[in-house]
């Protein structure tokens, strides 16, 4: 390991071992007869959490790992803090470790917060003299000194936060691990942890935190990593990571939406359904979103994007229109357009043919959006029309309010200064 790393994961692999259905725990007696803790017919049956995970950080650095539930991530981070094993590979970690991984973990309910700083401050290290010394910051850190002798059970998850991180932060630690528990504190206890962290790294420490914020994600670190299933999908600069992770998910997401809409627009032969209607005469077959030529369900604002029709009709139409509808979740219309109202007057289609309307530059919000598609007749009777046909969310790297998003800039004249 060079000098300037501070944890080193290697070729690391983890499995665990559940016991399958039929299989009974034997009693230590039989155990000790048998040779195994285990009876019955079924063997064990082993779950890949981590396969192959390799990544370095340096010191200094702000490592984020990101990724679905079940993805590994906290596996990975308890192996790192020494509570787990790899089954295969190596974790080095130079440095002393200071660790927020669970919610409480570490303190005993039935004695006070006072005893639990000593008992939790031993555990990461400290001596009696160090935690005397610094208990009063502990406590102004946390802000429980009203609280601070009553017993640790009668603590909201909040307050086993404050706590929590209020030690582990006095620790000095080389390295900080923190897994999502700070989701659980107040706004502005987080904002306070925030500080604490960017002033520990300015100092040369490391932190490698765990979160399903990418924003903070991207505003806290150096670098990411993407776990998916167990797997390493990608480390590198965070804006690139999570929007890989984001378009991986609105993929999913999206073919998800798109599978159960067909589902329910599966008639009994009337022509109408729930979220699906029309004489079908002519039919919707395929919906696509495309950034270029490549499908895309999340997108960024000012893309240029593509929504893509696959309609196919079996007898020759005279009479026909192609639409599109952009509206919120909640039901919002947001923007939508068709044929006719950009004055196309129709004259012949028949078989199958791909429709594809193109916006230079979409000027949506961030938010999560849902797009209808329709094919019918000029008096407006649906031959098909599905609504929520597709999901797509959008992101930007500006804030604002609604669902436009302008390209925009701001001027000042006069005596008005701004902070860098």
């Amino acid at each position: 390991m060079s000098g300037n790393e501070a944890i080193r994961v290697e070729a690391v692999t983890k499995l665990y071992r559940r016991l399958a259905p039929g299989t009974k725990l034997a009693t230590l007696k039989s155990a000790l007869v048998d040779g195994s803790l285990t009876r019955g017919l079924a063997a064990e049956e082993a779950i890949v959490a981590l396969d192959g995970v390799d990544f370095t950080v340096g010191r200094g650095e702000a490592f984020g790992l990101v990724g679905g539930n079940g993805s590994g991530k906290s596996t990975l981070l308890k192996m790192v803090a020494g509570i787990l094993r790899p089954t295969d590979g190596r974790i080095v970690v130079d440095g002393r470790v200071a660790a927020l991984i669970e919610l409480g973990a570490g303190f005993h309910p039935e004695i006070s917060g006072r005893e639990n700083v000593y008992v939790n401050g031993a555990v990461l290290g400290l001596k009696r003299r160090q935690i005397d010394e610094r208990f009063d910051s502990i406590v102004a850190f946390s802000g429980l000194a009203d609280f601070i002798d009553e017993p640790v059970k009668n603590y909201s998850s909040g307050m086993y936060v404050r706590l929590g991180f209020a030690v582990a932060v006095h620790t000095d630690p080389d390295v900080l691990l923190v897994d999502e528990v700070l989701a659980v504190g107040d706004e502005s206890f987080a904002h306070k942890c925030l500080r604490r962290i960017e002033e520990m790294l300015a100092a040369g420490r490391t932190l490698l935190v765990v979160s399903h914020d990418l924003a903070l994600i991207e505003k806290l670190c150096d670098r990411a990593l993407w776990l998916d299933g167990g797997r390493q999908r990608l480390v590198g600069e965070p804006r690139r990571v999570i929007d890989a992770y984001r378009q991986a998910v609105a993929e999913a997401e999206g073919k998800a939406h798109r599978e159960e809409k067909e589902a329910e627009a599966a008639d009994d032969g009337s022509g109408r359904s729930e979220r699906r209607w029309g004489s079908r005469q002519a039919v919707i077959e395929g919906v696509r979103l495309l950034v270029g030529k490549q499908e895309r369900y999340h997108l960024s604002c000012g893309d240029t994007f593509t929504v893509e029709l696959t309609v196919s009709a079996a007898e020759p139409l005279d009479d026909f229109v192609f639409g599109v509808m952009i509206s919120t979740p909640r039901g919002t219309e947001v923007w939508g357009t068709n044929t006719d109202l950009a004055g196309m007057e129709p004259g012949r289609f028949t078989g199958e043919a791909t429709v594809r309307v193109v916006c230079p530059a979409l000027r949506l919000a961030p938010g999560e959006y849902l797009l209808d598609v329709a094919v019918h007749d000029q008096d407006g009777a649906p031959y098909d029309y599905w609504k929520h046909a597709v999901a797509f969310t959008v992101t930007a790297s500006d804030r604002g309010a609604g669902v436009y998003f302008p390209q925009h800039e701001w001027t000042f004249e006069g005596d008005v200064e701004w902070e860098e």
